[in-house]
């Protein structure tokens, strides 16, 4: 398992880390309640959030979005190769095509639904300036449980789709020898 899981587990920290600057600046782009709408782009709100706010803000969130990201990365790639080795095999053409489909859709789906807390967290992390503890303390106390699977709809096509997408043409690149 630690041989399957600890390459993404690295990589996939390592991105989060160097991409934390433009999620944070798009995410506040998006909100409506943040004064951020008016920006010209994420340059501008990245410009902006490191000026108004420091330019450490700019990694606020950092720690939810490892804790998504992370394991949403990890559970994608074991639970891809539990269906290499569970599914049955196949000689066809077209059967490789839905094997491979098959495994890239069932990781992404389990990436994305484990890990959507996460995502809720990391959001209202930059909506408020919160701290991941204060964040999950109030979102527990105002909702009890339905936070969790709030915005669940979106994720799953904002995060299993890329996901499986990726994983599908990666085994269709290693198919062909790529």
């Amino acid at each position: 398992v630690a041989a399957i899981a600890v390459p993404p587990l690295i990589v996939s920290t390592g991105v989060q880390v160097v991409n934390q600057p433009i999620i944070r600046a798009s995410i506040m782009l998006q909100d409506p309640e943040a004064d951020f709408r008016a920006s010209q782009g994420t340059t501008d709100a990245v410009r902006r959030i490191a000026r108004e706010r420091g330019v450490g803000a700019l990694w606020h969130g950092t720690s939810a979005g490892i804790l998504k990201t992370v394991p949403k990365y990890c559970v994608a790639v074991l639970v891809k190769e539990q269906c290499e080795r569970r599914l049955p095999s196949v000689d066809t053409k077209l059967g490789k095509l839905l094997r491979d489909a098959t495994k890239a859709v069932c990781a992404a789906v389990a990436g994305a639904v484990l890990t959507n807390p996460l995502d809720v967290i990391r959001n209202e992390m930059f909506k408020t300036d919160q701290s991941l503890v204060t964040v999950v303390k109030r979102l527990q106390g105002d909702y009890g449980m339905k936070w969790v699977a709030r915005g669940a709809d979106k994720n799953l096509v904002g995060v299993a789709v890329p996901v499986a997408c990726t994983i599908f043409f990666t085994d269709q690149l290693r198919r062909v020898g790529l």
